[in-house]
């Protein structure tokens, strides 16, 4: 089965496949409308799909708020502040667009906040947070293309795979961060394994060009 693959090689046909939905316009795919599987693709890459915003993660947050309060280096609680709010924007997502909606944003603006806050005290943020953060700040959230290329850079730094360095390259072309862009293009396909794989990433990093593909490339989860 396709996604019995495992590791960077299942994350990398992820992407592909997410792109290629898009470019065919697969929106009935994508969303996962009038499949047999709910949530479609999108949420089988970010893993999302139900729930949202439940008592206990606002409970959670709210926590965390008397904390960071307390004392604004509190990592581990600004960590959990950038993780919990963006999962409560995402109740406020369109189930058609992935776009989320008014009172998600201001929830988003919050999770924006604390990825800012965390930065300013830890120098080598957790990849967990930059994974968040990117979706925070991408073409679905926030739109702030620069700072979802910051926190694209730290995933990438974090974890090198031909996958991250491909969001990378997509956020960064989105920023018009030209050359940040070119040079984690060519960090892909150099991390990229196999003839396949490779022809896989060099086609992804040339369409990811095009601005429609670089919001779906920045913007997967």
């Amino acid at each position: 089965m396709l996604f019995d693959l495992q590791g960077k090689r299942k994350r990398l046909v992820q992407v592909v496949y997410l792109t290629l939905a898009v470019l065919m316009g697969g929106g009935l795919v994508l969303f996962g409308i009038g499949g047999e599987v709910s949530g479609g693709l999108v949420d089988a890459f970010t893993g999302s799909g139900g729930g949202g915003g439940d008592s206990l993660v606002e409970k959670r947050v709210e926590d965390n708020k008397k904390k960071v309060a307390a004392n604004p280096k509190d990592e581990a609680a600004l960590r959990e502040l950038i993780r919990d709010n963006y999962q409560l924007a995402t109740a406020d997502a369109n189930e058609q667009t992935g776009k989320i909606g008014k009172e998600g944003r201001k929830d988003l603006q919050q999770a924006a906040d604390a990825w800012i806050r965390y930065t300013a005290v830890q120098k080598k943020p957790d990849d967990g947070s930059a994974r968040f953060a990117v979706l925070v700040f991408g073409p679905n959230g926030l739109g702030r293309a620069d700072r979802a290329a910051g926190a694209a850079e730290v995933l990438a730094d974090a974890r090198p795979s031909a996958q991250t360095y491909l969001q990378l390259s997509a956020c960064a072309s989105l920023a018009t961060q030209t050359r940040k862009a070119e040079l984690a293009g060519d960090k892909a396909l150099t991390l990229a394994k196999g003839k396949e794989e490779k022809a896989q990433v060099s086609a992804l990093v040339g369409q990811a060009k095009n601005q429609a593909t670089a919001q779906q490339l920045c913007g997967q989860g």
